[in-house]
């Protein structure tokens, strides 16, 4: 998985690579139970602005910064500016610890903190979660934080408009910039493919998102939005790579293909896909499960 910050620190060499920034370094709070996790790491990439030719560029504006990773403020094709905005971030970003391998946590409260940037990376305001709507870190790797503030009252206040959710599968082949709200860094790549089963420690995840090898995000980019260049919107949300070669290990996911073929790839990056969560979310951006189309685990 791909680290939150505090965990990197502590488990993993590569996290040095980088050096925080000012602003972020402050930022470095997290949970003992956060000792192990996931890292997403990519070399010095430029901002995306050259391969984002359908949009004014992939940009810092509606990311967060965590305690210990990165996120972002979403909402989906059929939310209101009126419903309660919602944060993205990784399953195990989850300040209480990492869920279990079958565990899901829904409606839990929450008053965790999220630093908003703008789009040159600049923190303009702080949000507050009232709850967690949803976690898990089965099948996927999510958290989705539900904040006291409506998507206009963000915008009114801030001039920042969340990130639309892409409801639809991406593509490989498509350029993509993972956006890290904590380092206040993107990392510009490419869809590489797709992972049958990605193998981490206890967990399993379906269908994730590999990315070419230019995305070698580092620990603090758990949860960061992985941007569609030419849409704007979120395709999917950063969470791990292979740091050291070894086959399935915590830090070391393997793909499993169909025929339980296993494939080690050290020092490739992977994301958790984000289009089958809108349809879990109806009227109101709330949470059902129960949904039709919704595919997400339950507990």
């Amino acid at each position: 998985m791909k680290k939150p910050l505090l965990a990197a620190l502590a488990t993993l060499a590569i996290t040095g690579a980088g050096t925080a920034p000012v602003a972020a370094a402050t930022d470095t709070t997290g949970t003992a139970a956060q000792a192990t996790a996931t890292r997403t790491a990519a070399p010095d990439a430029a901002p995306a602005k050259a391969a984002a030719p359908a949009i004014q560029a992939v940009d810092f504006a509606g990311t967060v910064a965590l305690s210990n990773c990165s996120g972002s403020v979403i909402r989906f094709p059929d939310s209101a500016d009126t419903d309660p905005a919602l944060v993205l971030t990784n399953g195990h970003c989850l300040e209480t610890g990492f869920p279990a391998a079958g565990q899901v946590i829904v409606d839990q409260a929450s008053s965790r903190t999220f630093g908003l940037l703008n789009a040159s990376a600049t923190q303009v305001g702080t949000l507050h979660a009232s709850k967690v709507a949803y976690a898990t870190m089965t099948d996927t790797d999510v958290t989705i934080y539900q904040l006291t503030t409506t998507y206009a009252q963000i915008r009114s206040a801030y001039g920042i408009n969340a990130l639309t959710v892409q409801n639809t599968h991406p593509t490989a082949g498509t350029a993509i910039t993972v956006v890290s709200g904590y380092w206040k860094r993107t990392y510009a790549c490419s869809v590489d493919g797709f992972v049958h089963r990605l193998k981490e420690g206890d967990w399993t995840w379906k269908d994730s998102l590999r990315y070419t090898s230019a995305c070698d995000t580092i620990g603090g980019t758990s949860g960061s939005p992985v941007i569609d260049n030419a849409t704007g919107k979120v395709v999917a949300v950063n969470n791990t790579g292979n740091e050291d070669g070894a086959r399935c290990t915590v830090n070391n996911p393997c793909e499993v293909d169909e025929a339980g073929t296993v494939t080690v790839r050290q020092g490739i990056n992977y994301a958790q896909e984000t289009y089958q969560i809108p349809a879990c979310f109806t009227t109101g951006n709330k949470l059902n499960l129960s949904a039709s189309g919704c595919a997400l685990p339950k507990p």
